[in-house]
């Protein structure tokens, strides 16, 4: 009895929702997670190498856009965290296992416009997810090009290189902050072990959006299939209902009609 309840209740786990929750949280975390701690990296370079400044008053500046966007990865993992378990919440009352281990129950319009609402959701995610891989792909590119010209310095010998912020628009056309190759300031930084690591914590933090992308399209194929489930069982139900209602007519007019022979007989 123990071993077919253990069965039962491992075939009711939703296990197509439960492997795209997985997907979606470790993806959110390394983006979150690896996406703050490179911001502040980046803060921290700013600072020191290129000694930029926090503007006096409400301007908003670069490290300005940093803070903002830490307050954003805060409220997208509190957002996905609850949109995960809301996810796998719905896997688990459209599977089938759960319906033969508790007994059927009744499919109302509510749950299919439930599952359809998810649907849309799920894809306006999806597409914001891809905008955010294309945004974090941006840091990622600047950080390789900042490791080029650190490459290429100690490679060529008498090359002088120069990285300007203006040409990526973190400061504006009339503030020139640029390091070059020549200035201790930059040999400094390419032998740093925080420019290394925030390069590499903005690639992860790409990876991790590129695995909640994935996450949205598989979230996608398990509720087109749980509707596809529902709208299904829903049509059986309605047959059931039909059928049953015709049995009991039948039934009402064969014992109406044996009544009246039993009359008839007497």
């Amino acid at each position: 009895g123990c071993f077919e309840c253990c069965i039962k209740c491992l075939g009711g786990i939703p296990y197509a929702s439960l492997i795209a929750t997985i997907l979606l949280y470790a993806g959110v975390a390394l983006f979150c997670g690896c996406g703050h701690e490179a911001l502040s990296g980046t803060v921290n370079i700013l600072q020191t190498y290129f000694e930029m400044t926090r503007s006096a008053g409400d301007v908003i500046d670069a490290f300005t856009m940093i803070d903002i966007f830490k307050y954003v990865i805060y409220g997208v993992a509190a957002a996905f965290f609850v949109y995960g378990i809301l996810l796998m919440v719905e896997g688990f009352f459209t599977t089938g296992a759960i319906k033969d281990l508790y007994g059927d129950f009744k499919i109302t319009t509510c749950g299919r416009c439930v599952s359809a609402w998810f649907i849309m959701l799920t894809y306006i995610f999806m597409l914001a997810w891809l905008g955010v891989t294309a945004f974090t792909s941006l840091p990622v590119y600047m950080y390789f090009n900042l490791w080029t010209i650190c490459r290429n310095a100690t490679v060529v010998d008498g090359a002088n290189l120069c990285l300007d912020l203006r040409q990526y628009g973190i400061v504006t056309i009339g503030e020139e902050k640029k390091v070059c190759t020549s200035s201790d300031s930059f040999i400094k930084m390419c032998d740093s072990n925080e420019l290394n690591m925030t390069f590499h914590l903005f690639i992860v933090a790409l990876a991790g959006a590129g695995a909640a992308v994935i996450a949205m399209v598989h979230y996608l194929m398990v509720l087109s299939a749980n509707w596809a489930y529902v709208k299904d069982a829903c049509r059986m139900q309605k047959y059931e209902d039909i059928k049953s209602k015709e049995e009991q007519e039948l039934h009402d007019i064969h014992s109406t009609r044996s009544k009246e022979r039993l009359n008839a007989y007497t």
